[in-house]
């Protein structure tokens, strides 16, 4: 097949269909994959040219899960040593804002565990929000703080917070095996919640759960359905002392495939590689901006990330704009963006 013409009829119009689909995900050498990139490629230049953004987190609050998920050291299933902390005071998330403009961010995205946040939490939040959007109005603010009812929408939505972030994580039929205390159901209702709300629907996956190929296919198909703004990509950071702790990472080719499905799948929506990027493309990295168009820096909940220095570095090997920044290069200092 020609991937390349596919991608030139997808921006006249076509659809990727399932079948094409399973094609791109069966997909198990490079000089298979190659050609598909390519196409890949052609579709992200279309969309958002060679633009590459910056998005960092704050680990909010830590740890103190009720939630069973499988893949999270901060859940009760967890036996990982990781920081556990109460929500944080409004100054810190402002500070992380802060450091956020200074790494040339346009996303700092607020995350905190949990099942659901209190109305206590909310209020906090969102006032923290509006201090932000205050002091930094260009920046995009996103909350990922877990389920939420309409009311708790309202609240966010009129603070200011521009996105909210509430992964879906893997396919319907997968999702038995890796949480038991909430259901699929129950996370796209909080989507259809958001969206109408009028925030940005933030969804995507964490790959390497042991989905198959037919997973990966209808988790895109439901976030296709929930009308998602844009995908963040994550892929499994096996942490010791969680159920999923015992698994091999994936393999670089593995990684680029999905995320070369995804661009086909979601041919104008924003990708995002997020957590274990590092651990799963490794020396690959480069070729996973040939079809995403943002990256995380610096470290992620309970996980260091690299130096936001060898993002910066990654960009000018591709030889494409790096977002201003006035942190001197090198340093990662306040980057961690918890206590």
């Amino acid at each position: 097949m020609d991937w390349v013409d596919k991608a030139r009829r997808i921006l006249a119009g076509e659809s990727l269909t399932p079948e094409e689909g399973l094609r791109i995900l069966a997909v198990r050498d490079w000089a298979e994959l190659l050609p598909v990139l390519a196409g890949a490629h052609l579709l992200r230049r279309a969309a958002f040219g060679e633009e590459v953004g910056f998005a960092t987190l704050i680990n909010a609050k830590s740890g103190l899960c009720p939630e069973d998920c499988a893949y999270c050291s901060q859940s009760s299933r967890s036996r990982a040593t990781i920081p556990r902390y109460p929500l944080l005071a409004e100054e810190d998330i402002v500070r992380g804002a802060e450091r956020a403009v200074a790494l040339g961010a346009r996303v700092y995205c607020v995350v905190t565990s949990g099942r659901a946040p209190t109305m206590g939490e909310l209020e906090r939040l969102a006032e923290a929000v509006r201090r932000i959007k205050a002091k930094s109005p260009a920046l995009r603010v996103y909350g990922s703080f877990g389920l939420l009812d309409r009311e708790g929408a309202r609240i966010l939505r009129e603070s200011g917070l521009d996105g909210y972030n509430h992964n879906l994580n893997t396919s319907r039929r997968m999702y038995p095996r890796i949480a038991t205390t909430h259901t699929y159901d129950d996370r796209l209702k909080t989507l259809r919640v958001v969206r109408e709300a009028g925030m940005r629907v933030i969804s995507g996956a964490i790959f390497g759960m042991g989905e198959e190929d037919s997973d990966v296919l209808a988790l895109a198909e439901d976030l296709a359905r929930a009308e998602v703004d844009e995908v963040p990509v994550n892929f499994l950071i096996p942490i010791p002392g969680t159920p999923l702790g015992h698994r091999l990472p994936l393999s670089p080719l593995r990684a680029l495939v999905v995320l070369t499905f995804l661009r086909y799948r979601f041919p104008r929506t924003p990708l995002r590689v997020a957590g274990g990027r590092e651990l799963s493309l490794r020396t690959l990295q480069p070729l996973a901006l040939l079809v995403a168009t943002s990256i995380f820096v610096g470290d992620y909940l309970t996980t260091p990330g690299q130096a936001p220095s060898e993002d910066v570095r990654l960009l000018r090997d591709l030889g494409w704009p790096v977002p201003a920044s006035d942190r001197p290069e090198g340093s990662k200092e306040g980057l961690f963006l918890s206590p």
